[in-house]
Formats: structure tokens, C-alpha cells, sequence
């Protein structure tokens, strides 16, 4: 059998084709080649057309079907994973209502505060797992209190990934894992949540069918493999949120295993048996890929806005038509530290590692005399490591202690600079492996699709391409702990 699957980013659509008896990718594609627009009204905003997924999901599968390494009637499952938290908002014709208010979107932080309050924190923090915040629901609030019209019409909410499904399906589910990233989800009553939609004043009829994440989730109508040349009748059979989906990749399934992704945004990603939470939801705990009443798998996700999106931002700024290649060798030219100068990654919005506040990108004892491109380069990337390492210990407060992190060889690791100021700033090792959230989505797929007798055989040829260890974790931590002085000093004020 093979399995496609389609991972909505928030920069582009990329899909793949992956052959479920040898586990390996036939092809992939990716749509558009550059990277999508994000509409920011106000500051502090982020939205993208949920239909652009769609026409972009459409191109990247017809332009994965072109590619002539397989028959695309021979595809028999489909996966999709999706940037998490996003809100879609359909009427009762399946037409979308407004754009998506995204992941990045900082509007919906007092929303959650007052639901909070409400709910009260230990008990919104033992049954959510989580403070509302900045998620799905609270930015639903957002629209019923500052668009009532819009809120009236609305038939069913969903996450972006479920809002895939439905194009490709015309069935709208959803599952307890993307509830629980969204906080409608009781943990403690495994079904959607009393005092959140209470205190919200939300009908539980906009909440679509819930349906355990690997199982079927509508089948292609004939009318879609029409348009993309696949068979009718094709099952949904996976639905994940990115950064699970990830994890999932990565064969991050157990308790104690730990994931690591630094692409546009940056995450550390452990598994836990455990329903834990930190008191000041720094970090977040969302049911994993895996989670079932009886046998509880929770992901504790501990999400920097800003990693790759400031490395972009010098790149198209400073870098003067300089490839990431060239930017890192110009890095390396410069000891660790940067000559003293200290870049802050936080320019996309509230940061959940410091309770939802927007701290802004910053750079920090700039000398004209002394720093270069180079020192920008460099600087960014520590910067960024470092603000793993600040996530990494509110994560060890929690109880999670990785003694090695997965990580695709991809984004930022793709760079050996960023690698080594990582494993030396947290002082944890680092596998990569070749993954890839579409295909993660297609092997998650097959498991959902039963192409596999369990997730742990659709791994089963999974293979590490190196091991990155510490190696100069005194000269790191220093660095870090100036960084993080000046960082204190920030909160302070």
C-alpha cells in the first residue's frame, strides 16, 4: 500500500508518498516554493486564508502525482498534519466564515486570562492540563465577542487539519489530541470541557464528531480524486498537530522519549504517562498521538515562537544574498559568544515561556567597531539555543530529564553551528534522523489505516544518522548564563 501524507505548515503545503513495505518516501513535493502570506491586521496578529491551505494542499499533491515515481491509484490511506492551534470557522455549507486566526496570534491572551480566573487555576490546571491562554478556544471568544455576526453563523470549529480533511472528505472530526491543543478537553473526564464551553457560552454542537485520532475520518469524495487523480473512497486515517506529528516521526511514542524541532518556531516535545502541567503553563501538555483513556500518553510541549523565523529575518535583512550554507560558514569564523553581543529571537508574538508577554527581538551590547555580519550570524543561532535551554529547565522543573533528544536533520539543525551551541547549552545530547512531518503524516496513515500490526512496525526500519554529544558545555555556559542575566533584567522592567 501506499500512503500519502500532507503537512500543512504555515509556510507552505508539503506532501509525500511513502511505500508502507519498505517504509521509505517514493516522493515529495512542496507548495508553493515560497512561503505563504500571513496577514497581520493589527500588531501582535497573525491570520492566513484556511482556502489557500486547500489550493496549495490541491498543487502540492498534483505536483507530487507528476512526478511519475509511483501510480497515484495505488495510494490507499492519507495523513495530514497541521500547524497547531489555528482556528477555522465553517457555516452549515462548509464555507469558510473568515480567515484562520494562527498559532502566532496573540490577540486571545486576555480571553484566556479571564477563563482562568473563572475556572480558577488548580482546577482549570488538574482537568485542562493548561491555562486557556492564547489557544483555540480563547481565540474563539475573540471572534464571538468582537464579530458577533460571524459567531452566529458558525456551524462547526475546527483545527486546520481537520478543516483538510473535510475538503478532501466533506466529514468534519476532530479527536481528544486536537481538542486538547485548542483547551477544550477534560482530562480528568476524557470528553469535551463543562467549564470551558460553559464560561465561553459556547453549544457544544459546534464541536465536530470526536474520533480517536488513528481511525477513519471520511473517505475522498469522487469528485476531489477526480481533480487529483487519486481513487475515490481513500480514507483520512490520520490527523495530528504538527509537533506530535513530529514526535511521531521521530518514533517518539514512550514515556521519557523527547523530541526537539527548530524550524519557523521552536519546540522540545516529551512523552509522559503522567497528567502533568506546570503551575504557570509555561509549558503545555496536550494528549499525544497515542493517548487513550486507559492508557494515558500525554506530549509536555514547550513552544519558542521565535527560532527560525528571526534566522530568516537576518537572512533576508543582513545576509546580502548569502545561502544558510554561507551564513554559517561566516558564523563559524567567530569564537563562541559572539564578542559579547546577544541577540533575544522573541519577535513573533506573546511567548508562553514568559506567560504569554511579548519581550520583542533584541540585540544587546551592539558595538559598530567591533561586530560584523558575522557576529549577527552567530549570535542569532546562540540565541536561539539558548532559549531552548531557558524552556528545557521549566521543562526539568516539570519532571521532564531527556538524556538525549530526536531531531530531524532539517531547519535549524540542518546547521552545525546551531547543533553544537544546542547540545552544549542544554547539555543533552542530540540524534537526528531523517524525518519529516509528510511523512510522518503517511506512516500515521498507515498505522491509522492498518498497514501496520502497531506504530512501533512502522518504524521498524528507522535509523540514526548521527549522534551530536557536548563538547565545550563550560564555554556554553557561560555564554548562556550572561544571556540569560540580561534576559532576567528584560522580565524585570
Amino acid at each position: 500500500m501506499l500512503l500519502l501524507g500532507i503537512d500543512i505548515g504555515t509556510s507552505s503545503v508539503k506532501v509525500s508518498v511513502v511505500d508502507a513495505a519498505t517504509q521509505k518516501s517514493l516522493a515529495s513535493a512542496q507548495f508553493p516554493e515560497t512561503e505563504s502570506k500571513i496577514t497581520s491586521l493589527q500588531p501582535g496578529w497573525a491570520e492566513q486564508s484556511p482556502e489557500m491551505w486547500w489550493e496549495h494542499t490541491q498543487q502540492a499533491v498534483k505536483k507530487v502525482n507528476a512526478s511519475g515515481a509511483y501510480n497515484p491509484q495505488d495510494i490507499g490511506a492519507i495523513g495530514i498534519a497541521y500547524q497547531m492551534h489555528g482556528l477555522v470557522v465553517v457555516d452549515k455549507d462548509q464555507q469558510v466564515l473568515r480567515d484562520s486566526i494562527i498559532w502566532c496570534d496573540s490577540r486571545a491572551v486576555p480571553y484566556g486570562q479571564q477563563a482562568l480566573e473563572h475556572i480558577g487555576q488548580e482546577k482549570a490546571l488538574e482537568r485542562l492540563l493548561n491555562s486557556p491562554g492564547n489557544f483555540t478556544a480563547s481565540k474563539l471568544a475573540w471572534v464571538k465577542e468582537n464579530e458577533p455576526a460571524t459567531f452566529d453563523r458558525i456551524h462547526k470549529i475546527m483545527l486546520p487539519g481537520d478543516f483538510i480533511a473535510m475538503k478532501l472528505t466533506g466529514d468534519i472530526t476532530t479527536s481528544a489530541s486536537a481538542l486538547s491543543e485548542g483547551i477544550f478537553w477534560d482530562f480528568q473526564k476524557d470528553e469535551v470541557s463543562e467549564d470551558v464551553m460553559s464560561f465561553f457560552g459556547f453549544s457544544k454542537d459546534i464541536i465536530p464528531e470526536v474520533k480517536p485520532l488513528f481511525s477513519e475520518h471520511g473517505r475522498v469524495t469522487s469528485a476531489v480524486a477526480e481533480a487529483l487523480g487519486l481513487k475515490a473512497g481513500i480514507p483520512v486515517s490520520y490527523k495530528s498537530g504538527d509537533q506530535p506529528n513530529n514526535a511521531l516521526s521521530l518514533n517518539v511514542l514512550n514515556p521519557g522519549e523527547v523530541a526537539a524541532t527548530a524550524g519557523t518556531s521552536g519546540v522540545i516535545y516529551g512523552v509522559s504517562d503522567q497528567l502533568t502541567y506546570d503551575p504557570q503553563s509555561r509549558v503545555n501538555t496536550f494528549a499525544h498521538v497515542n493517548y487513550q483513556p486507559n492508557a494515558k500518553r500525554v506530549g509536555v510541549l514547550m513552544n519558542i515562537n521565535g527560532t527560525g523565523i528571526m534566522n530568516s529575518w537576518v537572512k533576508e535583512n543582513l545576509g546580502h544574498g548569502l545561502d544558510y550554507p554561507q551564513m554559517n560558514a561566516e558564523a563559524q569564523k567567530v569564537a563562541v559568544g559572539s564578542e559579547g553581543l546577544r541577540i533575544f529571537p522573541f519577535g513573533n508574538g506573546a511567548e508562553r515561556v514568559f506567560n504569554n508577554r511579548i519581550i520583542g527581538a533584541q540585540f544587546h551590547h551592539l558595538n559598530f567597531n567591533l561586530h560584523s555580519k558575522a557576529h549577527v550570524f552567530r549570535a542569532v543561532q546562540e540565541g536561539i539555543a539558548f532559549t531552548f535551554r531557558y524552556g528545557l529547565d521549566i521543562m526539568r522543573e516539570n519532571g521532564m530529564n531527556p538524556k538525549v533528544i530526536r531531531a530531524g536533520n532539517a531547519n535549524m539543525f540542518l546547521s552545525p553551528l546551531f547543533t553544537e551551541a544546542f547540545v552544549n547549552a542544554t547539555g543533552v545530547p542530540v540524534e537526528l534522523y531523517q524525518n519529516d512531518g509528510s511523512v510522518g503524516a503517511a506512516l500515521g496513515a498507515g498505522i491509522g489505516a492498518k498497514a501496520f500490526s502497531s506504530p512501533q512496525e512502522a518504524f521498524s526500519r528507522f535509523e540514526r544518522l548521527r549522534l551530536i554529544e557536548p563538547n565545550q558545555a563550560d564555554s556554553y555556559e557561560a555564554v548562556y548564563q550572561d544571556w540569560k542575566a540580561l534576559l532576567q533584567k528584560q522580565l524585570q522592567d
